[in-house]
């Protein structure tokens, strides 16, 4: 049987246009954002017609190549340099500090078993959980509080925020690593201060 002509092969669907000022008006507010951004905060910006996540994919491959990369974390898309220049740029920008072993252990009980209780925080770590090292959490808005368990006292759950997901590159708590390498700093980049506006968010 002869291949049918080419003229009657199926056409694959075209990708939607994407414009210069869509480029430019996502770049914008990626870099302006203090958190990642999704597809659907970027679409009411866009002029009809335009797909914001076909905006999205056309500017991460227009940055290939250049001193920063988009990348999908935390539920959106953010600006981030270059990893092959990381090297470079700790030679000229200042190291932000990391979170004390103490506050690395305590995140990592809550991102595998939240949403937890502090007792529960203390028991599966083996150690008591110092209100300053909760407190250093709260501050680089990595948890936040879940409402409370349903047993006498009502003590507080606490759970991570999507900015833990920004922080460590997660996409989705489905991405965990291993709570070893949690805690050993291995799957974690510096601690950035948060911007301001930045609060425990769900």
């Amino acid at each position: 049987m002869s291949a049918p002509p080419e003229n009657d092969l199926p056409k694959a669907s075209p990708e939607p246009a994407v414009s210069a000022a869509a480029l430019r008006l996502a770049e914008a507010l990626l870099f302006a954002s203090d958190r990642p951004v999704a597809p659907a905060r970027l679409q009411p910006l866009l002029a009809e017609g335009e797909d914001a996540a076909a905006v999205l994919r056309e500017l991460g491959h227009a940055l290939e190549g250049r001193g920063v990369v988009l990348l999908e974390t935390g539920g959106g898309f953010v600006l981030r340099t270059a990893p092959d220049l990381a090297a470079a740029l700790t030679r000229v920008v200042e190291v932000p500090r990391r979170l004390p072993r103490a506050a690395m252990e305590a995140l990592s009980v809550i991102a595998w078993h939240q949403p937890c209780t502090r007792a529960e925080i203390e028991e599966i770590r083996g150690a008591s959980l110092a209100q300053a090292t909760l407190e250093a959490l709260l501050d680089h808005g990595l948890v936040a509080p879940r409402g409370h368990k349903e047993v006498p006292g009502r003590p507080t759950l606490w759970g991570t925020t999507p900015r833990f997901l920004e922080q460590f590159g997660l996409k989705s708590l489905r991405d965990l690593p291993r709570r070893e390498e949690l805690v050993s700093g291995e799957a974690v980049a510096p601690l950035q201060a948060p911007q301001a506006g930045d609060g425990p968010a769900g």
